[in-house]
């Protein structure tokens, strides 16, 4: 286990600023399931191009959360520069989303499930894979030091 990870789990601080993370995220998750859907089941948009857009979402709406919520301390940095690294980060977390969700879609649940539950599935699993990613990276440059 990381150094970040054992202080994240025996620090209270940390594990509630953790917690609030998830809590933003699963409002990002909202957002990315439901562009997700409209763009796939309302606009007839192939699943992976749909899902760049839905991603791009959730990252603007967790930004804004977790600068008002989880690192309200983080609003005393310029705007421009956390917002750089916070994008830097979750493009990564991009590509990571993208290669999770299109590859469990196509060899796990596109053949097991029906439509949409199939790339629903493939999309829950990339959330849960890039979530840690997220939090573990822009805790450690993003908001190194709060």
């Amino acid at each position: 286990m990381s150094r970040l990870a054992s202080l994240v789990l025996s620090n209270q601080g940390e594990l509630n600023r953790f917690l609030k993370f998830a809590a933003v995220g699963l409002i990002g998750a909202v957002v990315d399931f439901g562009v997700l859907n409209l763009l796939v089941l309302g606009f007839g948009w192939h699943k992976a191009y749909a899902n760049l857009v839905s991603v791009t979402c959730a990252i603007i709406s967790n930004f804004i959360w977790n600068r008002l919520w989880t690192f309200p301390e983080s609003r005393q940095r310029p705007l421009r520069t956390q917002f750089g690294q916070y994008a830097l980060v979750n493009v990564a977390g991009l590509a990571i989303n993208e290669i999770v969700f299109v590859s469990t879609d196509a060899l796990v649940f596109a053949s097991a499930f029906p439509h949409p539950l199939d790339y629903n599935l493939a999309k829950a699993t990339a959330v849960v894979i890039v979530l840690f990613w997220n939090f573990f990276v822009n805790r450690r440059w993003t908001y190194r030091g709060i």
